[in-house]
């Protein structure tokens, strides 16, 4: 495939205008970590890493607030919210609150998680912080019974559900999606954050950072016609450049959706990074699969997304106990 690259976007351009724009030209731009814009790497100072991973190490059980503190630790050792957020911007945190089901079942992000997203991006100086998702099961009860909206509502965001109505056409550029409706907030947003749980799917083995995306479009019978290549045509299209991962406890077995307590994991754990393949190899590992053999992780690589090889990053490993 003749795959055209890009340059950086100008500095006066936003990321919404540079999205727009990119759409409106077919632009098949590079993404992950050498699509960072200016403002995410820091020109003074040592240079942040590129992904970060923390656990509870301690004995006995994790504290209650295990899960914020993993996440507030792995941002600011990335370089903190503030090398993604600037004062007056407009933040999408995109968690998977698809399923009705209650936070332990791990079908969904974990709750504080996203809280704890919403917190920094604000306390970085955002305007608005908006959460939401493309809900598989009936929205509403999805949203507070997986305890995402109530926890991201009381750290002061703003709900949003999806009005199936707005989305828009637009266009992907992709090898298979060359259009495809999209939520236009989630475009039009200064950054996207996406925070998608660890867990089994019966259809791609995994559901991580790049599946994740699925939740911000419509029509997704598409995407099931050919997930590695439409997950990957969708994830260079949103451009990412921050990923978290909720690996706090993992759905390991009859995923998406869950529903026993059997198949759920506890590993207490959070990563972080700007390479959005490298994070989708090591949700990959935690669910007891090789990188290699997950085909979204294989051809966001191929795209350019991203690095496979997670560890030549050379991530930072953080332990709470």
């Amino acid at each position: 495939m003749n795959r055209r690259s890009a340059s950086p976007p100008p500095s006066h351009l936003s990321r919404r205008e540079f999205l727009e724009t990119s759409a409106a030209v077919g632009l098949t731009a590079l993404a992950g970590p050498r699509w960072l814009l200016a403002d995410d790497v820091p020109t003074t100072g040592p240079v942040p890493p590129a992904m970060t991973i923390g656990r509870w190490t301690g004995t006995g059980d994790a504290p209650r607030t295990i899960a914020s503190q993993l996440t507030e630790r792995v941002i600011v050792e990335l370089g903190g919210m503030s090398r993604f957020v600037k004062r007056g911007e407009v933040v999408w945190v995109k968690p998977n609150i698809g399923w009705n089901r209650r936070p332990e079942y791990a079908a969904n992000t974990h709750p504080d998680v996203v809280a704890t997203l919403v917190r920094l991006c604000l306390e970085a100086g955002a305007k608005k912080v908006k959460v939401g998702d493309y809900t598989c099961n009936e929205a509403k009860a999805s949203y507070e019974n997986s305890g995402v909206a109530p926890a991201a509502r009381k750290a002061g965001a703003e709900i949003v559900f999806i009005d199936t109505d707005r989305f828009r056409k637009m266009k992907i550029g992709g090898e298979r999606l060359k259009d495809h409706p999209v939520y236009p907030e989630m475009v039009e947003c200064d950054l996207l954050i996406n925070v998608p749980v660890c867990k089994h799917h019966g259809s791609t083995t995994v559901s991580l950072a790049m599946k994740n995306y699925m939740g911000c479009v419509d029509d997704r019978g598409t995407f099931h016609q050919d997930l590695p290549t439409t997950v990957a045509d969708i994830t260079r299209f949103f451009k990412p450049r921050l990923s978290v991962l909720d690996a706090t406890r993992a759905l390991v077995r009859h995923g998406p959706t869950g529903g026993d307590l059997k198949d759920v994991r506890t590993l207490n754990c959070v990563a972080a990074s700007v390479d959005i393949v490298a994070l989708d190899a090591f949700g990959s590992e935690l669910l007891d699969n090789k990188p290699e053999d997950i085909e979204t992780v294989t051809m966001g690589a191929r795209y350019g997304l991203g690095t496979i090889d997670y560890r030549s990053l050379r991530p930072k490993e953080l332990s709470l106990s």
